[in-house]
């Protein structure tokens, strides 16, 4: 029988592999809007939430308990904002540089489960944020001109991110179920989304919609990963294991469209994974 840690690891590198899959996708189809890729990428999410929420006996239950609405709510928003400045950025980044950007996540993730959570938050794990954004700025390599929103983007995706994760850690706590922590993000997302798709509303060829639909099945994945990641384990323990998703990407990148890091986005994420990987030996060893 697997231990809970055990199982939030498991559950975390199949959310990190899910997302990386899903960023091809959305990649792939191009010539779909945002706001289009975006529904789809929820809509999937919302009925196999609902599959999973099939036993409850009323409506008031698919919504959460009364107490946890007001942090469903605002892991919901966070999570759309997420999801559309993340989108956005894999649009225009590639999905290396991209992914890394988005993996500051478990730095927010780490402060906000300090002040919210209680989770002891140590001067080094402060250092060590400080040190990633010297990876970050490798990374980004700032200019004046409008070059750099997608890395912009891609950031505040990593701030949304972390706040989106850290409300799923704490309705964790207070026993939401996790098909339910899903079903209320999907359904907020699809009934917010869908007029900003249908005002630049794009017919998409079969392909493209079988496509459309793997970003939703593989969204799905990532999402429920993540989900029960967070509820089996702590947040301080399982979130490296996201940086997983940095390989994945770099290799499907290579292999779907030639994308090859340049030296300094490579520096960069060693410095920002090292930092991460540091980081959690040190809390294995104070444990």
């Amino acid at each position: 029988m697997l231990d809970n840690k055990t199982k939030g690891i498991f559950f975390m590198l199949m959310s990190s592999l899910g997302f990386s899959l899903m960023a091809v996708s959305i990649k792939y189809v191009n010539g779909i809007p945002l706001f289009e890729k975006i529904f789809f990428r929820n809509l999937v999410s919302l009925f196999v939430a609902l599959w999973g929420l099939r036993n409850v006996e009323s409506f008031g239950v698919l919504l959460g308990q009364k107490g946890n609405r007001g942090y469903l709510l605002g892991r919901s928003i966070a999570g759309l904002l997420g999801v559309i400045t993340n989108f956005y950025a894999i649009a225009h980044l590639p999905l290396a540089n991209a992914n890394i950007l988005n993996k500051l996540s478990p730095f927010v993730v780490l402060f906000l489960s300090a002040y919210f959570l209680k989770e002891k938050l140590r001067k080094i794990q402060v250092a060590g944020f400080f040190i990633s954004f010297i990876g970050v700025i490798l990374i980004i390599k700032p200019t004046l001109d409008f070059n750099i929103l997608p890395s912009i983007s891609a950031l505040l995706s990593a701030v949304c991110a972390g706040i989106a994760y850290t409300l799923v850690r704490t309705l964790g706590n207070r026993k939401e179920n996790p098909n339910t922590i899903v079903f209320v993000f999907s359904l907020i997302s699809v009934i917010g989304i869908f007029p900003f798709m249908m005002t630049n509303y794009v017919q998409p060829s079969l392909k493209e919609f079988l496509i459309l639909l793997s970003i939703g099945v593989f969204a799905t994945f990532g999402q429920f990963g993540i989900t029960y990641a967070y509820k089996y384990s702590k947040a301080s323990e399982v979130s490296i294991y996201n940086y997983s998703s940095i390989v994945f990407t770099v290799i499907l990148g290579l292999l779907f469209f030639r994308e090859i890091p340049d030296i300094l986005t490579v520096i960069g994420g060693i410095i920002i994974i090292a930092v991460a990987i540091k980081l959690y030996f040190v809390f294995r060893e104070n444990k």
